[in-house]
């Protein structure tokens, strides 16, 4: 299967111009109940992991990005991020929503991104104004996982709110912040092939849409490039001579050292390439990061 199959299959099953129609309708609407919104993101892959309409969609509104899975991203990337975010005048920080790191400093961002509104309702008298953020994500980068760490952390109560969308839940996450979860996703756009393998490289795609063999040779053509001393190291690699070989073959030598072996002595690729994703995916190859900040 060649990868512009693969794209269109991609697609075909995640594409749905009618239903993402409604998701921006549904935010457009929501939008008009919060004072802020927080958007997550991987910070693997910050690019790629983000829907552009989100940021055309939020504009008017003070925003938060949420660096997540940044114990699996390199750190130093993640830090030239949290700096280019703060030059577009964005608040972002890093956190991994699994070992609940950086979940404690979410609130004092969002407070921080609110003060100029939350000063000037002071001003008015109001002292305690009630303050409401929406959360925003692609599927699978770790939205409901973070909602559930922060709402379980400040031990709040759910409450249905009058003249709220239905479907729409609110969380009082602090002494005057609330969080609205929203039903409604949006994927990005797969118009482009980097885009499209780097969501699958980090699992964000499921694997039995993709030629996981192609998917794999395509992560090694990189690593190669990158030859972080940890996949080096697993697989017992000369990184001096990597970059000559093949990647497909490659695949190969790293499935013999793993004992991947068929009859006939030849090598299971397709059995390599899921091992070679799974660790890729659970950062034993290293903390990498696919994509800088331009």
């Amino acid at each position: 299967m060649f990868w512009s199959d693969i794209m269109s299959e991609m697609q075909n099953i995640q594409w749905f111009p009618g239903h993402m129609t409604k998701t921006k309708r549904q935010i457009e609407k929501n939008l008009k109940l919060v004072d802020a919104v927080a958007e997550i993101i991987d910070a693997r892959i910050p690019i790629s992991s983000r829907n552009p309409d989100i940021a055309q969609l939020v504009t008017s509104k003070p925003r938060i990005v949420l660096l997540n899975k940044c114990d699996m991203a390199d750190e130093k990337a993640t830090k030239l991020w949290i700096e280019h975010f703060k030059k577009q005048g964005i608040i972002a920080i890093a956190i991994d929503c699994k070992s609940n790191k950086g979940i404690n400093a979410f609130v004092p961002a969002l407070k921080n991104a609110l003060q100029d509104k939350i000063d000037a309702y002071k001003r008015k008298g109001m002292l305690n104004p009630s303050m409401r953020v929406m959360i925003v994500g692609i599927p699978n980068v770790g939205k409901s996982t973070f909602i559930n760490r922060v709402f379980k952390q400040n031990k709040a109560k759910t409450a249905d709110k009058p003249g709220v969308t239905r479907g729409n839940q609110w969380f009082t996450i602090s002494k005057g912040f609330e969080m609205l979860d929203t039903p409604g996703v949006l994927w990005p756009k797969f118009d482009d092939q980097l885009t499209g393998e780097r969501l699958a490289f980090t699992g964000a795609i499921k694997d039995q849409i993709i030629d996981v063999e192609l998917l794999a040779v395509r992560l090694l053509d990189l690593l190669k490039e990158l030859k972080t001393p940890d996949f080096i190291a697993r697989f017992k690699l000369d990184g001096d001579t990597i970059s000559d070989i093949d990647s497909y073959e490659l695949l190969q030598i790293i499935g013999k050292k793993r004992g991947m072996l068929i009859s006939g002595g030849e090598v299971d690729t397709e059995r390599a390439a899921i091992m070679l994703l799974d660790e890729f995916r659970a950062a034993k190859l290293g903390k990498i990061t696919l994509e800088f900040p331009d």
